[in-house]
């Protein structure tokens, strides 16, 4: 239960607050909590059965990494509209057909972000409109490169990495939403 909230640092992106607060088993703390919007993260296939992922500069991750295009949820915005937004001005591309992969909490320790995952198919070209601070390159992986890759170690991304119980999950939904029957 939250007894007291002092907030350390408003940004732009996120929020850092220290909650005093009694844990259900009576104890009482201060924590620091991370507090963001959440964002939306989407696994688009295409007709050809291969998967978009971005290889886009994360300053704080140290260089370049591999990812499902992904972004934050604009106030009041419901998930899905943050990723046909998302796809759009990542990968200039638009899906006739989404599907929820349903959602993680990226590090409940500190963090109040929720990812949602979804499956975007029946692909086609949309206008693009990327940030002026994002740095990327859209790449087209068939799915058994992408998920050797993953395998590999190759995908650092907690929502994209299958080491990662969400990325794992994504992974498989994937292959079995649109190859083979895989269940997780």
């Amino acid at each position: 239960m939250l007894i007291d909230r002092r907030t350390v640092f408003s940004g732009r992106v996120i929020n850092l607050t220290v909650d005093s607060v009694e844990l259900p088993n009576g104890v009482r703390t201060s924590l620091e909590v991370i507090h963001h919007p959440g964002g939306a993260a989407i696994a688009a296939v295409d007709a050809a059965d291969r998967v978009c992922l971005l290889r886009q500069y994360r300053y704080a991750a140290g260089g370049y990494i591999w990812e499902l295009p992904a972004g934050k949820l604009e106030p009041n915005e419901p998930p899905l509209k943050t990723a046909q937004r998302e796809l759009a001005e990542e990968a200039a591309t638009s899906a006739a057909t989404w599907r929820s992969l349903g959602d993680y909490v990226s590090s409940p320790g500190v963090f109040t972000e929720v990812v949602h995952l979804f499956l975007a198919t029946d692909i086609s070209a949309a206008p693009s409109a990327p940030e002026e601070s994002e740095v990327f390159e859209v790449h087209w992986w068939p799915l058994e490169l992408a998920r050797e890759r993953a395998l590999n170690n190759e995908l650092r991304d907690g929502k994209t990495a299958p080491r990662h119980p969400a990325g794992l999950c994504i992974t498989r939904k994937i292959v079995s939403l649109v190859t083979v029957s895989v269940h997780c």
